[in-house]
C-alpha cells in the first residue's frame, strides 16, 4: 500500500491536537455527581419485570419520539437469551431483553427493558475529556454532540455497555437514551412510560419509587427476589428494577456500591501521555518516509 506524506502529516497533526485537547481537559476532571437535587428527589423509573409482557410498545414510542429509523422489532435469530448483550444499536435507545429462567422447575420467560441507567455518578461523564456528556441536576445523563470529537471513551467507561457509535454515518455521533430530558423539561413524562399497557413502568421521584419497590416485595412474599437492582449498584441509578429471580439470571451484572468514576478518573490520567506518544510516533514515521522518498527521488534523477 502506497503511503503518502500528506497522510502522515494529517495524522500527526490530529494526534497531537487530540493529545493537547485531552491533556488540557483531564486535570479538570471531577466527580460526575450533580449536587443540586438530592438523589432521592431526582427523576427515576421503576421497571417491574414480573409485569412486563415484552410487547415493545415502549420501544416503538421511544423510536417515534427520538426519530430513530430502524425497526423496533428484533429478529428471533438475533436474540441472545440470558445474555448481558443489551440488544441496542445507534438507532435504538431502548429494547427488550428476553431471558429464559426456571421457576418451580418450569421454564419461564422474563422480559427486561434495557436502556441507559442514568447513574447518579456516571462513569461516561467522568471519562469524557471535554464534557460532551453531562449529568443534569434533575437526573438524566445527556449528550451534547456539538462538543464531541469522537474519542468514544464514554463507550469504554460505561459498565452497562450502553453508549453506541454511529459507525455507518458519515457524520457519526454517540447515541444513548436521554431519559426524554427534553420532554421532562416541558412537564411531560418519558415517551416509553405512557405507552406501557401493563404498568410495568412507573415514573416518579427516586425516593418514592424505592419505597414502592420495597412495599411490593414485602406485600408479595415469594413473588419477588428480595433485591432492588439500581438502588445501590455503582452508587445508585435512576432506573431501578424488580424481578422474580436473581438479577444475574436475566443478564444483569453484579456490582458493588462503589461508583465507577473513581476508577475512570485514575485511568483518564494516563490518556495524555499515551496520545502524546502516538503523536510523536506518527511524526517520526512521517520524517522517515519523507527522507526515504527524497533519497529515492535523488537516485531516480541521477
Amino acid at each position: 500500500m502506497e503511503i503518502k506524506r500528506r497522510d502522515f502529516l494529517k495524522l500527526s497533526a490530529v494526534s497531537a491536537g487530540s493529545a493537547a485537547v485531552v491533556a488540557a481537559a483531564t486535570p479538570a476532571l471531577a466527580s460526575a455527581k450533580s449536587e443540586e437535587i438530592e438523589h432521592k428527589d431526582k427523576a427515576a423509573m421503576l421497571v417491574d419485570t414480573t409485569i412486563c409482557i415484552g410487547c415493545r410498545a415502549c420501544v416503538i414510542a421511544c423510536k417515534q419520539w427520538n426519530h430513530n429509523s430502524s425497526s423496533p422489532y428484533v429478529d428471533a435469530d438475533k436474540v441472545k437469551y440470558t445474555s448481558v448483550t443489551p440488544l441496542l444499536d445507534s438507532n435504538t435507545f431502548t429494547n427488550i431483553r428476553v431471558s429464559e429462567v426456571k421457576e418451580g422447575g418450569q421454564p419461564v420467560w422474563v422480559y427486561t427493558k434495557i436502556q441507559c441507567m442514568h447513574c447518579d455518578e456516571p462513569a461516561c461523564v467522568t471519562a469524557c475529556p471535554i464534557k460532551a456528556m453531562r449529568k443534569t441536576k434533575e437526573g438524566p445523563v445527556i449528550y451534547d454532540k456539538t462538543k464531541c470529537f469522537g474519542c468514544r471513551y464514554c463507550m469504554v467507561a460505561c459498565p452497562f455497555h450502553i453508549p453506541e457509535y454511529e459507525w455507518d454515518s458519515t457524520t457519526p455521533w454517540v447515541r444513548k437514551c436521554t431519559f426524554c430530558f427534553d420532554r421532562q423539561k416541558n412537564g411531560l413524562q418519558p415517551a416509553c412510560f405512557g405507552t406501557c399497557p401493563t404498568g410495568a413502568l412507573k415514573f416518579g421521584k427516586r425516593g418514592d419509587l424505592i419505597e414502592v419497590a420495597r412495599k411490593r416485595i414485602a406485600d408479595n412474599p415469594g413473588k419477588y427476589y428480595d433485591h432492588i437492582y439500581g438502588e445501590k449498584e455503582l452508587g445508585g441509578t435512576s432506573w431501578i428494577y424488580l424481578a422474580s429471580v436473581p438479577f444475574e439470571e436475566i443478564g444483569f451484572t453484579k456490582f458493588s456500591s462503589e461508583p465507577v468514576p473513581k476508577n475512570a478518573e485514575r485511568a483518564m490520567k494516563m490518556v495524555p501521555p499515551v496520545l502524546l506518544g502516538v503523536a510523536i510516533a506518527c511524526t517520526g514515521l512521517y520524517w522517515y518516509v519523507n527522507r526515504r522518498e527524497k533519497n529515492q527521488a535523488n537516485k531516480d534523477a541521477k
